[in-house]
C-alpha cells in the first residue's frame, strides 16, 4: 500500500512539469501522460477510500469481541501470531480502534494458519496499559475478551507488540502524507490540464 502510494506521489510530481510543454512535438504526449497520470491517481484513491470504508467482515475468520469494562476508553490492537511453517510474516496487526467504556469492538481473524493472538490496549499514544496473550485451541469459535484490569501478561510480547504497532504508526503517518500530498497535486495538475491557453 505504502509503495503504490508513493508512486502514485512521485508520477503526480512528474506530471506537474510536462504542463509546461505546450508547444512542439511532445505537447499532445505530454498532455496525454498528464491525463492517463491524474485519472489513474483518482480512480486508485477512490478504490482506497471505498475498500477503507467497508464493513471488515472477513468468510470463515473468527470473530473477536473486545469489550472494555475499564473507566476510561482504550485504543486497541490485536495482533494475529502466525504459525512457524506459515508463509508471509510471523505477525498480523490490526488496528481495533477506540473503545469507550462498556462497550465493544469486534475484529475478524483468519485462523487458518494461527493458534494465538494478542490484545493490547493503549490510554493515550504511547502508553500500553493492556496486554493480554490468547490461545485458540478451536479456531471455529468465536472469542469474547473482557477488560477488566490494567494488565500485562508478558513483557517480553508486549515489547513485540509495542514494536509491531510502534512501525504500523510509522507507516500509517508517511501514508497520511503522501495521500494529502497527492491530493493536492492530483487538483494542482486537474486546474493546469482543464484550464483554457
Amino acid at each position: 500500500m505504502e509503495n503504490f502510494t508513493f508512486i502514485i506521489f512521485l508520477l503526480l510530481c512528474l506530471a506537474l512539469p510536462l504542463s509546461l510543454i505546450r508547444k512542439g512535438s511532445f505537447a499532445v504526449s505530454a498532455r496525454i501522460a498528464r491525463m492517463l497520470i491524474v485519472l489513474s491517481a483518482a480512480a486508485y484513491f477512490t478504490v482506497w477510500f471505498v475498500k477503507r470504508s467497508k464493513y471488515p467482515f472477513v468468510m470463515d475468520a473468527m470473530a473477536v469481541q473486545i469489550i472494555n469494562k475499564l473507566p476510561q476508553a482504550l485504543d486497541f490492537y490485536v495482533v494475529r501470531v502466525n504459525d512457524a511453517e506459515s508463509p508471509g510474516e510471523p505477525y498480523d496487526l490490526k488496528h481495533a480502534g477506540r473503545v469507550r467504556p462498556e462497550h465493544y469492538q469486534v475484529e475478524y481473524l483468519k485462523m487458518d494458519h494461527s493458534g494465538e493472538f494478542w490484545i493490547a490496549g493503549y490510554l493515550g499514544k504511547k502508553n500500553m496499559v493492556y496486554f493480554s496473550q490468547h490461545a485458540v485451541p478451536n479456531r471455529s469459535s468465536d472469542q469474547v475478551v473482557e477488560v477488566h484490569n490494567y494488565i500485562n501478561q508478558s513483557q517480553k510480547l508486549s515489547k513485540t507488540a509495542g514494536l509491531l504497532i510502534d512501525a504500523q504508526k510509522m507507516r500509517n503517518h508517511r501514508i497520511s502524507i503522501y495521500v494529502t500530498l497527492s491530493f493536492l497535486l492530483i487538483f494542482l495538475n486537474g486546474v493546469l490540464l482543464f484550464r483554457r491557453h
